[in-house]
C-alpha cells in the first residue's frame, strides 16, 4: 500500500501528514513528529498551541470564520454558553486585554493580531437554573475555533496566565458569567524570532495513551 503524505506550509513551517502521523519541519529543519495509534483526522494531529506569530492582521472575515466554528459546538439544552470578547492589534481596547496576561504570555502574544478573553454563562436560558456543563461547552466552542484556526494556517493558543479577576472588572463582566481562558490568534512567524527560551517550547507536544485516561465500567 502506498504511503500517503501531505504537505502543508504555514508560516516557516512544513506541516508533512501521512497515516497515523504528523510532522511539523521547521526552517532550521527540525523534526517535531506526533504518532498515532488509531487513524484520526490530518486537522486534529496538526492541531498544535504554537507560540511564534508575524504580527501580520487577519482580516473580519478570517475572524469571523473562526466564530463560526465556535457557534456551532454542542452544548447542554442547546444553552451555548459562550461569550467572546475580543480586541484587535492597534485598536483602542487591544492595551486593555494586553495587560491582563502575565509577563511570559506577554513575551510572546505581543505578535497576535487579536487577544480574546472567553466567557461562560452560568445558568440556562430556558429556566434560569445552574448550568452545569457550562464550562465544558464553552471548552468545545473553544475546540472547534482551534481546530478551524488550523484549517485556516492560524495560530490560536489557548491561556490560563492572565488575571481572572482583573479581566471580570476591566471587561465589566456581569455576576453569573465565568472567565474561562484567554487565546492569542494570529498568522504564524518565525521560530528563530521568539525569545531562545521559547524555542525549545515550539514543539508538536505528545499526549497521553488512551490507556491512561480511557476505564471501561468504573474509574481505575
Amino acid at each position: 500500500m502506498q504511503t500517503k503524505k501531505v504537505f502543508s506550509f504555514i508560516g516557516n513551517v512544513i506541516f508533512v501528514t501521512t497515516i497515523g502521523s504528523a510532522t511539523m519541519v521547521t526552517s532550521k529543519g527540525k523534526n517535531m513528529t506526533r504518532k498515532v495509534n488509531h487513524t484520526v483526522e490530518d486537522i486534529i494531529i496538526n492541531r498544535s498551541s504554537r507560540y511564534a506569530m508575524s504580527g501580520e492582521s487577519i482580516s473580519d472575515a478570517e475572524l469571523n470564520q473562526l466564530l463560526e466554528a465556535a457557534r456551532w459546538a454542542q452544548s447542554s439544552y442547546n444553552n451555548q454558553p459562550w461569550r467572546f470578547i475580543y480586541a484587535k492589534r492597534g485598536t483602542k481596547k487591544w492595551d486593555t486585554l494586553f495587560n491582563l496576561m502575565v509577563p511570559f504570555n506577554q513575551s510572546w502574544a505581543k505578535n497576535a493580531a487579536v487577544l480574546m478573553v472567553v466567557v461562560s454563562k452560568n445558568t440556562l436560558d430556558f429556566n434560569n437554573q445552574p448550568s452545569i456543563t457550562h464550562s465544558f461547552d464553552a471548552g468545545a466552542a473553544c475546540q472547534n475555533m482551534a481546530l478551524q484556526g488550523t484549517k485556516q494556517g492560524l495560530v490560536v493558543h489557548g491561556m490560563e496566565g492572565f488575571d481572572y479577576k482583573r479581566a471580570k472588572k476591566d471587561l465589566h463582566i456581569p455576576d453569573g458569567y465565568t472567565v474561562e481562558a484567554m487565546f492569542a490568534i494570529g498568522k504564524p512567524g518565525n521560530i528563530e524570532d521568539l525569545p531562545e527560551e521559547l524555542r525549545a517550547r515550539e514543539v508538536m507536544s505528545d499526549r497521553k495513551l488512551i490507556t491512561d485516561f480511557v476505564f471501561e465500567g468504573e474509574f481505575k
